[in-house]
Protein backbone atom coordinates (compact mmCIF):
# COMPACT_ATOMS: atom_id res chain seq x y z
CA UNK A 1 0.00 0.00 0.00
CA UNK A 2 1.12 3.30 -1.14
CA UNK A 3 1.67 5.97 1.89
CA UNK A 4 -1.43 8.30 0.95
CA UNK A 5 -0.41 11.96 0.97
CA UNK A 6 -3.17 13.38 2.54
CA UNK A 7 -3.33 10.54 5.53
CA UNK A 8 -1.07 12.77 7.55
CA UNK A 9 -1.67 13.47 11.30
CA UNK A 10 -0.49 16.43 13.28
CA UNK A 11 2.20 15.66 16.70
CA UNK A 12 -0.89 16.29 18.67
CA UNK A 13 -3.15 13.47 17.09
CA UNK A 14 -0.01 11.35 17.20
CA UNK A 15 0.07 11.78 21.01
CA UNK A 16 -3.57 11.29 21.61
CA UNK A 17 -3.11 7.76 19.40
CA UNK A 18 -0.57 6.85 21.82
CA UNK A 19 -2.19 7.88 24.73
CA UNK A 20 -5.69 6.09 23.79
CA UNK A 21 -3.30 3.07 23.20
CA UNK A 22 -1.60 2.74 25.92
CA UNK A 23 -4.89 3.22 28.41
CA UNK A 24 -6.67 0.24 27.86
CA UNK A 25 -6.31 -3.06 30.24
CA UNK A 26 -3.88 -1.64 33.12
CA UNK A 27 -6.37 0.75 34.34
CA UNK A 28 -8.43 -2.03 35.43
CA UNK A 29 -5.88 -4.61 36.04
CA UNK A 30 -2.07 -2.63 36.80
CA UNK A 31 -3.24 -2.33 40.65
CA UNK A 32 -3.42 -5.90 41.60
CA UNK A 33 -0.84 -7.54 39.39
CA UNK A 34 1.73 -5.14 40.61
CA UNK A 35 0.95 -5.42 44.14
CA UNK A 36 0.94 -9.37 43.34
CA UNK A 37 4.83 -8.64 42.86
CA UNK A 38 5.40 -5.80 45.01
CA UNK A 39 3.03 -7.25 48.36
CA UNK A 40 4.06 -3.78 50.03
CA UNK A 41 2.22 -0.35 49.42
CA UNK A 42 5.18 0.57 47.25
CA UNK A 43 3.73 0.02 44.10
CA UNK A 44 3.11 3.33 42.82
CA UNK A 45 6.89 3.98 42.82
CA UNK A 46 7.34 0.58 40.28
CA UNK A 47 4.67 2.28 38.51
CA UNK A 48 6.76 5.45 37.86
CA UNK A 49 10.26 3.37 37.27
CA UNK A 50 7.92 1.56 34.68
CA UNK A 51 6.73 4.40 32.97
CA UNK A 52 10.96 6.07 33.03
CA UNK A 53 11.82 2.64 31.45
CA UNK A 54 8.85 2.80 28.62
CA UNK A 55 9.83 6.42 27.74
CA UNK A 56 13.51 5.42 27.28
CA UNK A 57 12.44 2.73 25.15
CA UNK A 58 9.86 4.83 23.00
CA UNK A 59 12.74 7.83 22.70
CA UNK A 60 14.82 5.01 21.39
CA UNK A 61 11.81 3.59 19.11
CA UNK A 62 11.86 7.80 17.49
CA UNK A 63 15.18 7.55 17.05
CA UNK A 64 15.10 4.77 14.63
CA UNK A 65 11.79 5.85 12.70
CA UNK A 66 13.51 9.09 12.56
CA UNK A 67 16.46 7.70 10.32
CA UNK A 68 13.67 7.13 8.23
CA UNK A 69 11.26 9.48 8.22
CA UNK A 70 8.87 8.63 5.15
CA UNK A 71 9.01 5.09 5.75
CA UNK A 72 7.14 2.88 8.14
CA UNK A 73 9.00 0.18 10.31
CA UNK A 74 7.87 -2.85 7.71
CA UNK A 75 9.85 -0.73 4.69
CA UNK A 76 12.20 0.27 6.62
CA UNK A 77 13.54 -2.83 8.21
CA UNK A 78 14.69 -4.00 4.96
CA UNK A 79 16.49 -1.43 4.70
CA UNK A 80 18.55 -2.32 7.55
CA UNK A 81 18.76 -6.05 7.39
CA UNK A 82 17.80 -7.06 4.18
CA UNK A 83 14.51 -8.25 2.77
CA UNK A 84 14.08 -11.74 4.08
CA UNK A 85 15.45 -10.95 7.59
CA UNK A 86 13.06 -7.40 7.55
CA UNK A 87 10.54 -9.10 6.17
CA UNK A 88 10.53 -11.86 8.85
CA UNK A 89 10.82 -9.30 11.41
CA UNK A 90 7.83 -7.42 10.11
CA UNK A 91 5.96 -10.47 10.33
CA UNK A 92 6.53 -10.64 14.42
CA UNK A 93 5.75 -7.12 14.48
CA UNK A 94 2.21 -7.73 12.26
CA UNK A 95 1.29 -10.95 14.22
CA UNK A 96 1.89 -9.01 17.61
CA UNK A 97 -0.29 -6.41 16.50
CA UNK A 98 -3.28 -8.41 15.42
CA UNK A 99 -2.50 -10.49 18.85
CA UNK A 100 -3.56 -7.33 20.90
CA UNK A 101 -6.17 -6.84 18.98
CA UNK A 102 -7.92 -10.28 19.98
CA UNK A 103 -6.63 -10.27 23.57
CA UNK A 104 -8.45 -6.42 23.57
CA UNK A 105 -11.59 -7.49 22.65
CA UNK A 106 -11.55 -10.73 24.43
CA UNK A 107 -11.02 -8.65 27.62
CA UNK A 108 -13.97 -6.10 26.78
CA UNK A 109 -16.36 -9.17 25.85
CA UNK A 110 -15.18 -10.70 29.44
CA UNK A 111 -15.72 -7.32 31.85
CA UNK A 112 -19.03 -6.19 29.89
CA UNK A 113 -20.30 -9.84 30.05
CA UNK A 114 -19.47 -9.74 34.14
CA UNK A 115 -20.54 -6.42 34.73
CA UNK A 116 -22.91 -5.16 32.32
CA UNK A 117 -24.41 -7.33 30.15
CA UNK A 118 -24.91 -10.26 32.11
CA UNK A 119 -25.36 -14.05 30.49
CA UNK A 120 -24.81 -12.72 27.32
CA UNK A 121 -22.89 -14.92 24.92
CA UNK A 122 -19.34 -13.57 24.31
CA UNK A 123 -19.44 -13.56 20.07
CA UNK A 124 -22.39 -11.49 20.63
CA UNK A 125 -20.15 -8.66 22.22
CA UNK A 126 -16.82 -9.14 20.20
CA UNK A 127 -18.57 -9.28 16.90
CA UNK A 128 -20.33 -5.81 16.64
CA UNK A 129 -17.53 -3.62 18.63
CA UNK A 130 -15.16 -5.38 15.73
CA UNK A 131 -17.26 -4.70 12.97
CA UNK A 132 -17.89 -0.69 14.18
CA UNK A 133 -14.06 -0.93 14.53
CA UNK A 134 -13.61 -2.35 11.08
CA UNK A 135 -15.47 0.38 9.51
CA UNK A 136 -13.14 2.77 11.35
CA UNK A 137 -10.00 1.83 10.33
CA UNK A 138 -11.45 1.52 6.45
CA UNK A 139 -10.93 5.83 6.50
CA UNK A 140 -6.90 5.23 7.04
CA UNK A 141 -5.19 6.58 10.38
CA UNK A 142 -6.48 9.84 10.02
CA UNK A 143 -10.15 8.84 10.67
CA UNK A 144 -8.78 6.95 13.68
CA UNK A 145 -6.96 10.12 14.83
CA UNK A 146 -10.19 12.40 14.49
CA UNK A 147 -12.07 9.57 17.07
CA UNK A 148 -9.41 9.27 19.51
CA UNK A 149 -9.55 13.31 19.89
CA UNK A 150 -13.01 13.01 20.63
CA UNK A 151 -12.50 9.99 23.20
CA UNK A 152 -8.93 11.85 25.00
CA UNK A 153 -11.19 14.59 26.66
CA UNK A 154 -14.34 12.37 27.69
CA UNK A 155 -11.72 9.59 29.26
CA UNK A 156 -9.40 12.37 30.76
CA UNK A 157 -12.87 13.80 32.57
CA UNK A 158 -14.95 11.21 33.37
CA UNK A 159 -11.73 9.52 34.94
CA UNK A 160 -10.19 12.21 37.02
CA UNK A 161 -13.72 12.51 38.38
CA UNK A 162 -14.36 9.05 39.26
CA UNK A 163 -10.86 9.12 40.81
CA UNK A 164 -11.89 12.01 43.27
CA UNK A 165 -14.85 10.90 44.21
CA UNK A 166 -13.75 7.83 45.77
CA UNK A 167 -11.34 10.21 48.27
CA UNK A 168 -14.37 9.61 50.91
CA UNK A 169 -13.01 6.19 51.05
CA UNK A 170 -9.41 6.63 50.72
CA UNK A 171 -7.17 6.31 54.04
CA UNK A 172 -3.44 7.22 53.83
CA UNK A 173 -2.30 4.70 56.36
CA UNK A 174 -3.08 2.33 53.33
CA UNK A 175 0.04 3.33 51.34
CA UNK A 176 2.47 3.26 54.35
CA UNK A 177 5.51 3.22 55.28
CA UNK A 178 6.84 3.95 52.42
CA UNK A 179 9.60 1.91 51.49
CA UNK A 180 9.39 -0.18 54.64
CA UNK A 181 10.75 -3.33 53.25
CA UNK A 182 13.42 -1.49 51.20
CA UNK A 183 13.92 -1.56 47.44
CA UNK A 184 13.95 -4.61 46.27
CA UNK A 185 10.36 -5.47 46.33
CA UNK A 186 9.11 -2.33 44.86
CA UNK A 187 11.99 -3.87 42.08
CA UNK A 188 9.99 -6.54 41.39
CA UNK A 189 7.30 -4.77 40.46
CA UNK A 190 9.28 -2.67 37.57
CA UNK A 191 8.84 -5.43 34.44
CA UNK A 192 5.31 -5.53 35.45
CA UNK A 193 4.25 -2.35 35.79
CA UNK A 194 6.84 -1.64 32.42
CA UNK A 195 4.06 -3.90 30.47
CA UNK A 196 1.25 -1.59 31.32
CA UNK A 197 2.98 1.24 29.07
CA UNK A 198 3.22 -0.84 26.07
CA UNK A 199 2.62 1.50 23.28
CA UNK A 200 5.30 3.43 22.14
CA UNK A 201 5.83 0.99 19.54
CA UNK A 202 3.01 2.44 17.35
CA UNK A 203 5.49 5.25 16.64
CA UNK A 204 7.37 2.54 14.10
CA UNK A 205 4.79 3.60 12.51
CA UNK A 206 3.07 7.09 13.18
CA UNK A 207 6.79 9.18 12.35
CA UNK A 208 5.81 7.94 8.95
CA UNK A 209 2.18 9.64 9.15
CA UNK A 210 3.48 12.34 10.66
CA UNK A 211 3.42 16.37 8.78
CA UNK A 212 7.20 16.49 7.13
CA UNK A 213 7.93 19.76 8.84
CA UNK A 214 6.66 18.13 11.93
CA UNK A 215 8.73 14.85 12.39
CA UNK A 216 11.35 16.39 14.42
CA UNK A 217 8.24 17.07 17.13
CA UNK A 218 8.49 13.47 17.18
CA UNK A 219 10.46 12.98 20.74
CA UNK A 220 7.96 15.54 22.38
CA UNK A 221 5.24 13.59 21.33
CA UNK A 222 6.30 10.16 22.81
CA UNK A 223 7.16 12.34 25.74
CA UNK A 224 3.83 14.17 26.72
CA UNK A 225 1.87 10.77 25.31
CA UNK A 226 3.77 8.53 28.11
CA UNK A 227 3.56 11.05 30.58
CA UNK A 228 0.11 11.34 30.52
CA UNK A 229 -0.72 7.58 31.31
CA UNK A 230 2.11 7.80 33.47
CA UNK A 231 0.43 10.04 35.92
CA UNK A 232 -3.51 7.92 35.03
CA UNK A 233 -1.69 4.51 36.01
CA UNK A 234 0.05 6.16 39.60
CA UNK A 235 -3.30 7.80 40.11
CA UNK A 236 -5.00 4.57 39.90
CA UNK A 237 -2.28 2.82 41.84
CA UNK A 238 -2.88 4.95 44.92
CA UNK A 239 -6.15 5.41 44.75
CA UNK A 240 -7.21 1.77 44.31
CA UNK A 241 -4.38 1.05 47.66
CA UNK A 242 -5.75 3.97 49.28
CA UNK A 243 -9.24 2.72 49.32
CA UNK A 244 -8.95 -1.48 49.23
CA UNK A 245 -5.64 -1.89 51.21
CA UNK A 246 -2.53 -4.46 49.77
CA UNK A 247 -4.73 -7.26 50.97
CA UNK A 248 -7.57 -6.13 49.38
CA UNK A 249 -6.20 -5.48 46.31
CA UNK A 250 -5.14 -9.22 45.33
CA UNK A 251 -8.20 -10.94 46.13
CA UNK A 252 -9.75 -9.43 43.40
CA UNK A 253 -9.53 -9.34 39.82
CA UNK A 254 -10.63 -6.05 38.70
CA UNK A 255 -9.88 -3.86 41.64
CA UNK A 256 -10.14 -0.34 39.83
CA UNK A 257 -14.07 -1.38 39.41
CA UNK A 258 -13.82 -2.83 43.20
CA UNK A 259 -13.23 0.30 44.16
CA UNK A 260 -15.89 2.22 42.40
CA UNK A 261 -18.35 -0.20 43.46
CA UNK A 262 -17.15 0.42 46.92
CA UNK A 263 -18.42 4.03 47.31
CA UNK A 264 -21.70 5.83 46.36
CA UNK A 265 -23.07 9.32 46.72
CA UNK A 266 -26.53 8.94 47.91
CA UNK A 267 -29.23 12.16 46.18
CA UNK A 268 -27.18 11.87 43.08
CA UNK A 269 -28.84 10.78 39.82
CA UNK A 270 -26.16 8.36 39.81
CA UNK A 271 -25.33 6.96 42.86
CA UNK A 272 -22.98 4.47 41.87
CA UNK A 273 -20.09 5.39 39.64
CA UNK A 274 -18.44 2.12 38.12
CA UNK A 275 -20.66 2.27 35.09
CA UNK A 276 -18.38 5.79 34.50
CA UNK A 277 -15.61 4.14 34.55
CA UNK A 278 -16.96 1.09 32.27
CA UNK A 279 -17.92 3.75 29.88
CA UNK A 280 -14.11 5.29 29.22
CA UNK A 281 -12.85 1.74 29.52
CA UNK A 282 -14.49 0.55 26.95
CA UNK A 283 -13.65 3.85 24.46
CA UNK A 284 -10.29 2.96 25.84
CA UNK A 285 -10.23 -0.46 24.91
CA UNK A 286 -11.78 0.56 21.19
CA UNK A 287 -8.84 2.94 20.43
CA UNK A 288 -6.14 0.15 20.98
CA UNK A 289 -8.42 -2.52 19.24
CA UNK A 290 -8.74 -0.07 16.17
CA UNK A 291 -5.15 1.61 16.19
CA UNK A 292 -3.30 -1.95 16.42
CA UNK A 293 -5.83 -3.68 13.72
CA UNK A 294 -5.16 -1.11 11.72
CA UNK A 295 -1.34 -1.32 12.30
CA UNK A 296 -1.71 -5.06 11.48
CA UNK A 297 -3.41 -4.25 8.40
CA UNK A 298 -1.54 -2.14 6.80
CA UNK A 299 2.03 -4.10 7.78
CA UNK A 300 0.52 -6.52 5.31
CA UNK A 301 -0.31 -4.45 3.11
CA UNK A 302 2.84 -2.57 2.86
CA UNK A 303 4.82 -5.95 2.97
CA UNK A 304 2.69 -7.73 -0.16
CA UNK A 305 2.77 -4.06 -2.06
CA UNK A 306 -0.66 -4.30 -2.16
CA UNK A 307 -3.97 -2.12 -0.83
CA UNK A 308 -5.56 -2.59 2.48
CA UNK A 309 -9.02 -2.94 2.52
CA UNK A 310 -8.46 -7.02 1.94
CA UNK A 311 -6.03 -7.56 4.71
CA UNK A 312 -8.75 -5.49 6.64
CA UNK A 313 -11.32 -7.96 5.94
CA UNK A 314 -9.09 -10.85 5.80
CA UNK A 315 -7.65 -10.30 9.48
CA UNK A 316 -11.08 -9.72 11.04
CA UNK A 317 -12.01 -13.46 11.22
CA UNK A 318 -8.37 -14.04 12.19
CA UNK A 319 -8.67 -11.96 15.33
CA UNK A 320 -11.94 -13.24 16.51
CA UNK A 321 -10.82 -16.63 16.38
CA UNK A 322 -7.69 -15.77 18.51
CA UNK A 323 -9.98 -14.06 20.96
CA UNK A 324 -12.05 -16.83 21.20
CA UNK A 325 -9.05 -19.05 22.18
CA UNK A 326 -8.35 -18.82 25.75
CA UNK A 327 -10.94 -21.02 27.72
CA UNK A 328 -11.33 -19.10 31.06
CA UNK A 329 -10.07 -16.15 32.35
CA UNK A 330 -6.71 -17.45 33.75
CA UNK A 331 -5.84 -18.67 30.18
CA UNK A 332 -6.76 -15.09 29.32
CA UNK A 333 -4.40 -13.68 31.85
CA UNK A 334 -1.82 -16.29 30.84
CA UNK A 335 -2.33 -15.42 27.27
CA UNK A 336 -1.39 -11.52 28.06
CA UNK A 337 1.61 -11.66 29.91
CA UNK A 338 2.78 -13.73 26.95
CA UNK A 339 2.55 -10.72 24.92
CA UNK A 340 3.69 -8.83 26.93
CA UNK A 341 6.85 -10.84 27.34
CA UNK A 342 7.05 -10.72 23.32
CA UNK A 343 7.05 -7.15 23.55
CA UNK A 344 9.83 -6.47 25.93
CA UNK A 345 12.00 -8.14 23.19
CA UNK A 346 10.33 -6.79 20.14
CA UNK A 347 10.37 -2.93 21.37
CA UNK A 348 12.82 -3.35 24.09
CA UNK A 349 15.92 -4.84 22.23
CA UNK A 350 15.00 -5.21 18.74
CA UNK A 351 15.05 -1.22 18.38
CA UNK A 352 18.20 -1.13 19.57
CA UNK A 353 19.94 -4.07 17.88
CA UNK A 354 18.52 -2.15 14.35
CA UNK A 355 20.25 1.57 15.72
CA UNK A 356 23.98 -0.73 16.37
CA UNK A 357 23.52 -2.26 13.20
CA UNK A 358 22.47 1.08 11.04
CA UNK A 359 25.32 2.69 12.59
CA UNK A 360 27.85 -0.23 11.99
CA UNK A 361 26.87 0.35 7.94
CA UNK A 362 27.73 4.41 8.54
CA UNK A 363 24.15 5.53 8.33
CA UNK A 364 23.78 4.17 5.05
CA UNK A 365 20.87 1.39 3.67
Amino acid sequence: MMMNSQDKITPSQAVVILVNYILATGILTLPRTSVEKVKTPDVWISVFLGGIIAIIASLIIVKLSQKFPEKTFYQYSQDIVGKWIGCFLSLLIIVYFFTISAFEVRIMAEVTSLFLLEGTPTWAIILPFMWIGLYLISSGINGIARLFEIIFPITFVLFLLVAFLSLGIFEIDNLRPVLGLGVMPVLKGVKTATLAFLGPEIMLLLVAFMKKSEKTKAVKVVLVGLTIPLIFYVITVVMVIGALSVKGVVTRTWPTLELMRSFEIPGLIFERFESFLLVIWIMQIFATFTITYFAAALGLAQLFKKNIQPFIFGLLPLIYIISMTPKNINDLFKFGNMIGNTALFLFGVLPIILLIILRLKGGKT
